[in-house]
């Protein structure tokens, strides 16, 4: 079930759903307003491995904006920090976004019961589109879980994205192949 605008608020007042800052006019019939951060990154190499990091190259967003180029991988990340602590969180982009050929993630758009961050956005675009710092960019979406959680996002020695930052965080699948780890 997702939660409506009247049940999130409740879960804010309760603790269980914290989105800063917050901004009473983001929140939607079922769904919370995310604006973008100020921060991108691209990817220092032209050619990625997934067994090894890849550097990234961070810059701020520009008072007048970035174009974003087709063919061009960026990370950016949300405004908004949040924590979802009995909640599955899903980020969607607005839809007056994607009217731009904008598309805020490329199969990342489900959090974890427990995460507590800033969210790190996969940016692609179909045409050039100049963006801007704090833009309406896209809705998270909350979703009751049914059964009792065992380790929340929070408390996992494999997660790989708890580390708090406001800036965008690249890949770190290569640490799915380091010795004694299992792949996922």
């Amino acid at each position: 079930m997702i939660l409506t605008d009247a049940q999130i608020r409740e879960e804010m007042r309760k603790g269980t759903i914290l989105v800063r800052p917050f901004r009473k006019e983001c929140l939607g019939t079922n769904s919370y307003d995310v604006h973008l951060g100020a921060w991108l990154a691209t990817y220092s190499r032209p050619e990625l491995d997934v067994k090894r990091p890849t550097p990234i190259h961070t810059f701020r967003i520009p008072k007048a904006g970035f174009v974003l180029m087709p063919n061009q991988l960026y990370l950016a990340v949300t405004e908004e920090y949040t924590e979802t602590l009995r909640h599955v969180p899903f980020l969607e982009g607005k839809s007056s976004v994607g009217r731009l050929g904008i598309d805020i993630h490329s199969t990342a758009g489900k959090g974890d019961v427990g995460y507590c961050n800033y969210w790190t956005l996969e940016i692609s675009a179909k045409v050039p589109v100049r963006i801007y710092a704090k833009m309406p960019i896209g809705q998270l979406i909350y979703f009751e879980v049914s059964g009792k959680i065992d380790v929340d996002y929070a408390r996992k020695k494999s997660a790989k994205y708890r580390k708090v930052t406001n800036k965008p965080v690249p890949s770190k699948m290569y640490l799915n192949f380091r010795k004694g780890k299992a792949t996922r």
